[in-house]
């Protein structure tokens, strides 16, 4: 059995949408759990995050980074990154902002050298770019075009239960599966 520990922050319920579709992601892979946990939770499930194959970080992008209470979370790990607790587990990520680009780019390269920092392994999202040719639509997976993690877009006027998108969510999930088959064959 492989663990997946979904670690994030959401100020407006955005970021939780987004972070149940990388969950059920991993559902899809037999063998695994996802465990979502917010950060206001960190410390209570710790433990999880310590014991898991793999961390799939999530931040809203506030300003071209990530959100204030989550670079307070990642700041509180300094013990862990001193141990080396978080070594070889595989890290993962994912942002939301209400603008199509809205440096969405800048938090997940952040996110990438925090788990670099703590000495994981990074797992990108493999999907070709949706949406770029006279083809494409925005319900195609992968529409904002990320390869470092799963961006989505939701609208600022609208709630978590209308946005960001399911093409958003979609490939949000597709990054939770290939996380969790990677979280399988890395643990073997």
């Amino acid at each position: 059995m492989s663990s997946i520990a979904i670690v994030f922050h959401s100020g407006y319920g955005h970021t939780a949408a987004v972070a149940q579709a990388v969950a059920s992601g991993v559902a899809e892979v037999a063998g695994t759990t996802a465990h979502l946990i917010p950060i206001e939770e960190f410390e209570a499930k710790s433990a999880l995050v310590d014991q898991a194959d793999a961390v799939i970080f999530g931040s809203p992008t506030y300003m071209g980074a990530v959100s204030g209470p989550f670079k307070t979370f990642m700041d509180s790990t300094s013990g862990r990154w001193m141990q080396r607790s978080w070594a070889n587990k595989l890290a993962a990520g994912f942002t939301v902002s209400a603008s199509q680009s809205g440096d969405k780019l800048a938090t997940l390269q952040q996110l990438a050298v925090f788990g670099a920092q703590h000495g994981m392994l990074w797992v990108g999202l493999d999907l070709l770019p949706g949406n770029n040719n006279s083809k494409g639509s925005v319900d195609d997976l992968n529409r904002l075009g990320s390869f470092l993690g799963a961006m989505a877009q939701a609208n600022a006027d609208q709630g978590a239960e209308v946005t960001p998108p399911e093409s958003d969510r979609k490939t949000a999930a597709y990054l939770g599966k290939r996380v969790a088959e990677a979280a399988l064959r890395w643990t073997k």
